[in-house]
């Protein structure tokens, strides 16, 4: 498949690797990501030390994790994002495998931390959740199968793509893990609309996803039970719903003071599925404002560089990555404020996890690659016969 990505440049024949990986990557995006990550760490210091103290650990024990596990997912990034966009579809393929077949063992070889859901491998000193890693690797795939089904006498790509999204939906359902199993949906459907798909199919699908959410709710207690506390008018004050929610509304515009606040003592996910209710508390209306305009920054920039993209697989893989990246953290911030049902799901390099972590810095790598600028011309070039 030829690449033929964004932007006009002049080719520098024999520059180095990196001086050249610098001067075509998107450096308002990667300044953003590094943001994010700088506020997580902010954002540990204030919401792990209780957790390591009741677990028996040092006060920082935590937080110098998550700095070993964002180390690594930087490092993954910047490789990646050096990479050419083959190469990323070829590694990420390979990755889609491990995977899925990673994700197919869980109910044998995988764990759930007493935690309902079995989602993870135990190494002793580590933890990984496979789901994360099949996200980026799902996107390569589909949009690879998806590009080449608009190829003359091209494989049914259409088809096998979305045979292969229910078959991924039906293993994270049954672990259960409906978030990641609806982010995997929701990845899918994007990369299927910007393929072409037909309006009344996108209504259908909508259909169904309700249709699987009804059924859901009629068979397993777990999904029941987190339905049931969403759309209850009253939240109890001790669960994790009511401490985040009395968090956010005691933090008011500019928080109560830097570890001054008290839900990282009560929340057993503080430093994870909730880490915005310690932004909310701690700093205010105004990091909360702040992480979402990284967010939407990144987001968005990243859809309008990918409109100008010729080449079909680049634009829907990239276009899969950041959507599944942007609502994802809108998932997270959604069930803090109570938008949303609780999922389960981590604020992408703000929250504590190393597999979220490490995963994450593959996607946005993967992005990264995507986005850079190469000697190919826009998109509006070919349309007014200059690509020719």
């Amino acid at each position: 498949m030829t690449e033929m990505v964004y932007g006009t440049i002049h080719v520098r024949d024999g520059e180095p690797v990196l001086p050249r990986w610098w001067r075509t990557i998107d450096k308002w995006t990667l300044s953003s990501i590094l943001i994010l990550f700088g506020i997580g760490i902010l954002l540990g210091l204030a919401a792990s030390p209780p957790l390591a103290s009741k677990n028996g650990f040092q006060p920082f024990h935590y937080v110098e994790r998550q700095a070993l596990f964002g180390a690594i997912a930087l490092s993954a990034m910047v490789l990646t994002s050096m990479m050419s966009p083959n190469l990323v579809r070829r590694l990420g393929v390979l990755g889609f495998l491990v995977a899925f077949g990673a994700l197919i063992l869980l109910p044998v070889l995988g764990t759930d931390f007493g935690k309902g859901a079995t989602r993870w491998y135990s190494l002793g000193f580590a933890a990984v959740q496979p789901s994360e890693f099949l996200k980026p690797g799902f996107v390569i795939m589909a949009a690879w199968l998806l590009a080449a089904s608009q190829e003359i006498n091209g494989p049914p790509g259409k088809r096998v793509s979305f045979l292969l999204t229910l078959v991924i939906v039906g293993f994270l359902a049954a672990q259960p893990d409906f978030g990641q199993a609806c982010l995997i949906l929701f990845g899918w459907g994007v990369m299927y609309f910007v393929a072409g798909a037909p309006f009344t199919l996108l209504i259908i699908m909508a259909g169904l996803v309700a249709l699987s959410g009804t059924i859901a709710y009629n068979s397993s207690d777990h999904f029941a039970r987190r339905i049931d506390g969403f759309l209850s008018p009253d939240v109890d004050p001790t669960t994790q719903m009511g401490y985040a929610t009395d968090a956010i509304r005691e933090g008011g515009f500019f928080g109560v003071g830097v570890g001054e606040g008290q839900v990282k003592w009560w929340l057993p996910d503080a430093h994870t599925d909730f880490i915005i209710a310690v932004a909310a508390e701690e700093y205010g209306l105004i990091l909360v404002l702040t992480i979402i305009a990284l967010f939407s920054f990144i987001t968005v920039r990243s859809l309008l560089r990918l409109m100008r993209e010729r080449d079909p697989f680049i634009r829907l893989a990239g276009t899969g990555l950041v959507c599944m990246f942007g609502v994802q953290a809108f998932i997270n911030m959604g069930v803090a404020v109570r938008l949303l049902p609780a999922k389960g799901m981590t604020l992408p390099f703000v929250s504590y996890g190393g597999s979220s972590l490490i995963a994450g810095g593959i996607a946005v790598g993967m992005l990264l690659a995507f986005t850079r600028t190469r000697p190919q011309g826009e998109i509006a070039d070919h349309f007014n016969g200059r690509g020719r």
